[in-house]
Protein backbone atom coordinates (compact mmCIF):
# COMPACT_ATOMS: atom_id res chain seq x y z
CA UNK A 1 0.00 0.00 0.00
CA UNK A 2 0.96 3.33 -0.91
CA UNK A 3 1.83 5.90 2.03
CA UNK A 4 -0.66 8.15 3.24
CA UNK A 5 -1.26 11.40 1.45
CA UNK A 6 -0.07 15.05 2.26
CA UNK A 7 -0.76 16.66 5.17
CA UNK A 8 -3.85 18.28 5.15
CA UNK A 9 -6.32 20.47 7.33
CA UNK A 10 -8.08 18.44 10.23
CA UNK A 11 -5.64 15.41 10.13
CA UNK A 12 -4.04 14.77 13.16
CA UNK A 13 -1.16 12.72 11.89
CA UNK A 14 -0.15 10.66 14.71
CA UNK A 15 -3.51 9.26 15.67
CA UNK A 16 -5.12 8.97 11.84
CA UNK A 17 -5.88 6.15 10.35
CA UNK A 18 -3.28 5.93 7.34
CA UNK A 19 -5.17 3.87 5.29
CA UNK A 20 -8.26 4.37 5.72
CA UNK A 21 -11.44 4.78 3.32
CA UNK A 22 -12.24 8.09 1.68
CA UNK A 23 -15.11 9.58 3.85
CA UNK A 24 -18.38 8.19 2.34
CA UNK A 25 -20.49 11.27 0.82
CA UNK A 26 -24.63 11.79 1.57
CA UNK A 27 -26.30 13.25 -1.52
CA UNK A 28 -26.67 16.57 -1.10
CA UNK A 29 -24.42 16.93 1.18
CA UNK A 30 -21.16 16.61 -1.30
CA UNK A 31 -20.15 20.24 -1.49
CA UNK A 32 -17.78 21.32 -3.17
CA UNK A 33 -15.87 25.15 -2.89
CA UNK A 34 -15.78 27.59 -5.44
CA UNK A 35 -18.89 26.46 -6.60
CA UNK A 36 -21.59 30.02 -7.13
CA UNK A 37 -22.54 31.76 -4.77
CA UNK A 38 -20.55 29.97 -2.24
CA UNK A 39 -17.71 32.57 -1.28
CA UNK A 40 -17.65 34.42 1.96
CA UNK A 41 -18.59 37.92 2.42
CA UNK A 42 -15.62 40.42 3.28
CA UNK A 43 -14.95 40.78 7.04
CA UNK A 44 -12.15 42.44 8.91
CA UNK A 45 -9.00 40.65 9.45
CA UNK A 46 -6.76 41.66 12.26
CA UNK A 47 -4.02 39.62 10.20
CA UNK A 48 -4.41 41.29 7.09
CA UNK A 49 -3.11 37.95 5.21
CA UNK A 50 0.35 38.39 6.54
CA UNK A 51 -0.16 35.87 9.76
CA UNK A 52 2.27 32.51 9.95
CA UNK A 53 1.66 29.16 7.32
CA UNK A 54 3.34 26.88 5.54
CA UNK A 55 3.71 29.63 2.88
CA UNK A 56 5.96 31.69 5.20
CA UNK A 57 3.76 35.31 4.97
CA UNK A 58 0.61 33.90 3.69
CA UNK A 59 -2.58 32.44 5.26
CA UNK A 60 -5.47 31.13 3.52
CA UNK A 61 -8.11 31.50 6.26
CA UNK A 62 -6.76 35.33 6.35
CA UNK A 63 -7.77 35.65 2.81
CA UNK A 64 -11.32 33.71 3.35
CA UNK A 65 -12.10 36.06 6.57
CA UNK A 66 -11.45 38.79 4.14
CA UNK A 67 -13.56 37.31 1.33
CA UNK A 68 -10.97 36.49 -1.21
CA UNK A 69 -10.99 32.77 -0.96
CA UNK A 70 -14.25 30.79 -1.13
CA UNK A 71 -15.15 28.80 1.57
CA UNK A 72 -18.89 27.15 2.74
CA UNK A 73 -19.55 29.45 5.71
CA UNK A 74 -22.12 28.21 8.15
CA UNK A 75 -21.82 30.92 11.06
CA UNK A 76 -20.13 34.44 10.99
CA UNK A 77 -20.67 36.86 14.03
CA UNK A 78 -18.07 39.67 15.44
CA UNK A 79 -15.38 37.03 16.50
CA UNK A 80 -15.27 34.04 14.36
CA UNK A 81 -16.47 32.12 11.09
CA UNK A 82 -17.58 28.79 10.68
CA UNK A 83 -16.83 27.23 7.33
CA UNK A 84 -16.88 23.55 5.76
CA UNK A 85 -13.45 21.81 5.41
CA UNK A 86 -12.23 21.72 2.04
CA UNK A 87 -10.61 18.83 2.75
CA UNK A 88 -13.26 16.96 5.22
CA UNK A 89 -12.30 13.84 7.14
CA UNK A 90 -16.32 13.44 7.49
CA UNK A 91 -19.18 14.96 5.35
CA UNK A 92 -20.06 18.18 8.04
CA UNK A 93 -16.31 18.37 9.05
CA UNK A 94 -16.17 22.51 10.24
CA UNK A 95 -13.75 25.04 11.28
CA UNK A 96 -14.32 27.78 13.30
CA UNK A 97 -11.93 30.26 12.51
CA UNK A 98 -11.52 33.74 14.80
CA UNK A 99 -11.08 36.56 12.11
CA UNK A 100 -8.16 38.28 13.42
CA UNK A 101 -4.95 36.27 13.39
CA UNK A 102 -3.11 34.06 15.72
CA UNK A 103 -0.91 31.55 15.08
CA UNK A 104 -1.39 29.18 17.85
CA UNK A 105 -3.67 28.43 20.72
CA UNK A 106 -1.32 29.91 22.88
CA UNK A 107 -1.01 33.23 21.26
CA UNK A 108 -4.98 33.57 20.69
CA UNK A 109 -6.98 35.98 24.08
CA UNK A 110 -8.86 34.13 26.61
CA UNK A 111 -11.72 36.37 25.57
CA UNK A 112 -11.44 34.71 21.75
CA UNK A 113 -10.78 31.52 22.85
CA UNK A 114 -14.01 31.45 24.92
CA UNK A 115 -16.33 33.37 22.10
CA UNK A 116 -15.31 30.41 20.02
CA UNK A 117 -16.26 27.67 22.46
CA UNK A 118 -19.36 29.35 23.56
CA UNK A 119 -20.83 28.95 20.00
CA UNK A 120 -19.84 24.88 19.82
CA UNK A 121 -23.05 23.58 21.58
CA UNK A 122 -24.58 25.60 18.99
CA UNK A 123 -22.90 24.53 15.58
CA UNK A 124 -22.43 20.91 16.89
CA UNK A 125 -26.03 20.76 17.58
CA UNK A 126 -27.10 21.66 14.02
CA UNK A 127 -24.08 19.69 12.26
CA UNK A 128 -24.59 16.73 14.33
CA UNK A 129 -28.98 17.09 13.03
CA UNK A 130 -27.74 17.45 9.42
CA UNK A 131 -25.22 14.67 9.07
CA UNK A 132 -27.20 12.64 11.22
CA UNK A 133 -24.03 11.66 12.93
CA UNK A 134 -23.95 9.85 16.32
CA UNK A 135 -21.06 11.55 17.95
CA UNK A 136 -18.66 14.02 16.77
CA UNK A 137 -14.91 15.11 18.10
CA UNK A 138 -13.53 18.65 18.93
CA UNK A 139 -10.43 18.93 17.93
CA UNK A 140 -7.51 21.37 17.80
CA UNK A 141 -4.30 20.74 16.06
CA UNK A 142 -1.95 22.90 18.05
CA UNK A 143 1.66 23.14 16.72
CA UNK A 144 3.48 21.08 13.33
CA UNK A 145 4.22 17.73 15.24
CA UNK A 146 0.08 17.84 16.45
CA UNK A 147 -0.45 18.27 12.95
CA UNK A 148 -1.19 22.06 12.27
CA UNK A 149 -1.31 22.92 8.99
CA UNK A 150 -2.42 25.79 8.85
CA UNK A 151 -0.95 28.29 11.41
CA UNK A 152 -4.13 30.68 12.38
CA UNK A 153 -6.34 29.12 15.42
CA UNK A 154 -9.13 27.01 14.18
CA UNK A 155 -11.37 24.24 16.40
CA UNK A 156 -12.42 21.38 14.42
CA UNK A 157 -15.40 19.45 14.74
CA UNK A 158 -15.88 15.88 13.21
CA UNK A 159 -19.01 14.38 13.03
CA UNK A 160 -18.29 10.83 13.53
CA UNK A 161 -20.17 7.80 12.62
CA UNK A 162 -20.02 3.95 14.25
CA UNK A 163 -17.42 1.70 12.69
CA UNK A 164 -16.03 5.13 10.70
CA UNK A 165 -12.40 3.96 11.83
CA UNK A 166 -11.23 7.80 11.61
CA UNK A 167 -8.74 7.30 14.97
CA UNK A 168 -6.43 4.64 15.17
CA UNK A 169 -5.69 5.53 18.81
CA UNK A 170 -9.42 4.41 19.71
CA UNK A 171 -8.50 0.32 19.53
CA UNK A 172 -5.35 1.23 21.96
CA UNK A 173 -5.54 -0.19 25.19
CA UNK A 174 -3.99 1.92 27.23
CA UNK A 175 -2.15 2.08 30.67
CA UNK A 176 -3.11 3.40 34.01
CA UNK A 177 -1.11 6.66 34.90
CA UNK A 178 1.49 5.72 38.06
CA UNK A 179 1.30 7.02 41.03
CA UNK A 180 4.82 7.05 41.50
CA UNK A 181 7.13 10.24 42.23
CA UNK A 182 7.15 10.79 38.52
CA UNK A 183 3.92 11.36 38.23
CA UNK A 184 4.03 13.70 41.51
CA UNK A 185 6.73 15.85 40.66
CA UNK A 186 5.35 16.70 36.76
CA UNK A 187 1.91 17.16 38.87
CA UNK A 188 4.28 20.07 40.87
CA UNK A 189 5.88 21.07 38.04
CA UNK A 190 3.05 22.43 36.06
CA UNK A 191 1.08 24.24 38.85
CA UNK A 192 3.98 25.87 39.51
CA UNK A 193 3.73 26.72 35.84
CA UNK A 194 0.38 27.55 35.41
CA UNK A 195 0.36 31.18 36.54
CA UNK A 196 3.17 33.84 37.35
CA UNK A 197 2.31 37.18 39.73
CA UNK A 198 1.59 39.29 36.58
CA UNK A 199 -0.96 36.77 34.48
CA UNK A 200 -4.13 38.02 34.91
CA UNK A 201 -5.56 34.47 34.02
CA UNK A 202 -5.81 33.32 37.28
CA UNK A 203 -7.74 35.47 39.09
CA UNK A 204 -10.49 33.75 40.48
CA UNK A 205 -8.75 30.10 39.41
CA UNK A 206 -6.95 27.85 42.42
CA UNK A 207 -4.99 25.03 42.50
CA UNK A 208 -5.93 22.03 44.06
CA UNK A 209 -3.98 20.39 46.86
CA UNK A 210 -0.93 18.25 46.79
CA UNK A 211 -1.44 14.55 45.48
Amino acid sequence: MSPAPERRLGVLLSHLLPFAPPPARHGRHDLRVGEAGTGLAASPCAGGGKGESSGGDYCVFCEIVKGNKPAYKLYEDDVCVCILDIKPLSTGHSLIIPKSHFPSLQATPPSVIAAICCKLPLLSKAIVKATQCDAFNVLVNNGKVAGQVIFHTHVHIIPRREGDNLWSSETYERDLIKNDQDTKDLVSCIKGLLFSPEDDSSEGSTIPKEL
